[in-house]
This record gives C-alpha cells, structure tokens and sequence, in this order.
C-alpha cells in the first residue's frame, strides 16, 4: 500500500517556514511557529474552532493574526487545548487565553505546571544527537499560571469541543502529554510524543528533513513511558501524523517509520547513556 494522494496532496513539498502556515488536512491548519507547530482545527470562514497548543514566547500576535486572517476578525476559539506545558508549546498562552477570553484544557497531571506550582525537571544537555541538547540548559523551565481559566480535560477522553476527535494519555515526554486521534479518518495530532523531525539537529530543525523520531530527548524524563506511548499510537495505525515538531507524514510511511522507531527505539530515540 503507498502514501494515499487524497492525503498527500495537503502537504507542503517544500520545507515549512516559520509563519508560513498550511493545510495539513481539510479542517486542520498547521502554523509553525519558529521551532514548533501550533494547530488551528476547525472549518475556516466563521466557524468554530479550537486551538492546540500555543507557540513560542512572544507570538501571541501572529497567532492571533493568522487566526483572524482564517477565520475572520473578532472570531476567538471555544478553547485553547494544550498537548503538554513545555515552553514552546505554552509561549503564549497566558496572553491568548486573555485576549480571546476563553478556557485552557490539558491533563490533570500537567496542572502544577500551569498554575505556577511546579517547574518541569532540569533538560538533559548530554542527550546528544546535536547541538540543541547542549544548548537546552538555557530554555525556560519556569510554570506559566492560568489561574482561573485552566480545566481539567474530561476524564471520559472526549476533547471539548471538538465532538470527533478523542484523547489519549501518552507520557514520557511529560508527565501528562496527551495526543488527540479522530477514528473517522485517523488522524493524529501527536504533539511531542514522537515527532517527524531529529529535534536535537540544529541542521535538521532548519531543513525540516522528516524523519519519524523520538520525543525531544533533552526534555524527555521517563523513556520506558514514551516508548509505550509511542507504540500505543502506532496501534491506532494513524492515516496522517501531525506532530509539534516538523512536517505532516501520511500513510504508509508514516506508519513504517513507526514500526522502525518502536523496533529501534532504544538506538533510534534514548540518549546513549
């Protein structure tokens, strides 16, 4: 079986710039953001929408921006939805969920590192595999605080409003990282569980060369979790991966790189120590 082409056709055939935002599927629109992604789900032209994760410090305007430009002026989410607390992933969450007034979901267990109770461990700058691990000591580790407007995702795995789609608790990377799954055409948005990019290569973050691979090693804590979530994401045999970090894989290599990880994984994604 080959990449399926309904699929295919979505996805940029050259590398994803910062700010340049795309299709990734009908109803899915990926916005990279410096290194990371930022998803806008919802059918464009004043519907609902629901926003997941929130970008690097600092770009709460393009966020905005680009939401606008989608959707229409003066047309905020129903919620802004949080894969896990990371620094790029809550760089601008505070400022969204202020100026669009709207509630912040995410998994019980990150909630200490969104109201300002916890810091998430020290990264691990010996991780290897390129020169970000070594420079991972200098990114922010401190708690965002959204106070009043954080809620708990609900218990039963449904995504608040977004009635198709399903969450599903995939640790290691963080302690309560969730990945969103539609069954109706298995679509994954991934966040760090694994991504389709080396995000240890300098080189490979500029080229978007994809790749499947391991959640960010330097930030990963608990790797025997993240193996387990990685295979139970390749159990839902996903159609299209949308990750955090680099650019939408489909179809059957997608799911090739993900029986190659989980047969690998201890070369492919741990550190060597």
């Amino acid at each position: 079986m080959t990449d399926n082409p309904l699929h295919d056709k979505h996805l940029p055939l050259t590398s994803v710039s910062s700010g340049k935002g795309y299709e990734a599927l009908p109803e899915i629109y990926c916005y990279p953001v410096q290194i990371v992604n930022v998803y806008l789900v919802g059918a464009s032209a004043g519907s609902d929408w629901v926003l997941v994760d929130a970008g690097m410090p600092r770009c709460e305007d393009d966020i905005i921006r680009e939401a606008a430009e989608r959707f229409g002026q003066d047309v905020p989410p129903r919620a802004i939805i949080l894969t896990h607390g990371h620094f790029d992933h809550v760089g601008a969450v505070v400022e969204l969920a202020e100026h669009w007034d709207v509630p912040v979901y995410a998994h019980a267990l990150e909630l200490p590192y969104l109201t300002g109770q916890a810091h998430y461990p020290p990264p691990d700058t010996h991780a290897g595999g390129g020169i970000i691990p070594s420079l991972a000591g200098f990114f922010p580790r401190e708690p965002v605080d959204l106070g009043e407007r954080l809620r708990p995702l609900p218990e039963d795995g449904s995504v608040p409003f977004l009635g198709d789609w399903r969450w599903l608790h995939t640790p290691g990377h963080a302690p309560g990282h969730v990945s969103l799954f539609r069954d109706r055409d298995r679509a994954l948005l991934a966040g760090d569980a694994f991504v389709t990019v080396r995000q240890e290569s300098l080189y490979q973050v500029f080229t978007q060369h994809r790749e499947i691979s391991g959640p960010p090693r330097y930030f990963t804590p608990d790797w025997e979790a993240a193996r387990r979530s990685v295979q139970a994401l390749a159990e839902l045999t996903p159609e299209v991966a949308m990750t955090g970090h680099g650019r939408v894989m489909s179809g059957e290599s997608l799911r090739n790189g993900l029986r190659h990880l989980l047969d690998n994984f201890e070369e492919q994604a741990m550190p060597d120590h």
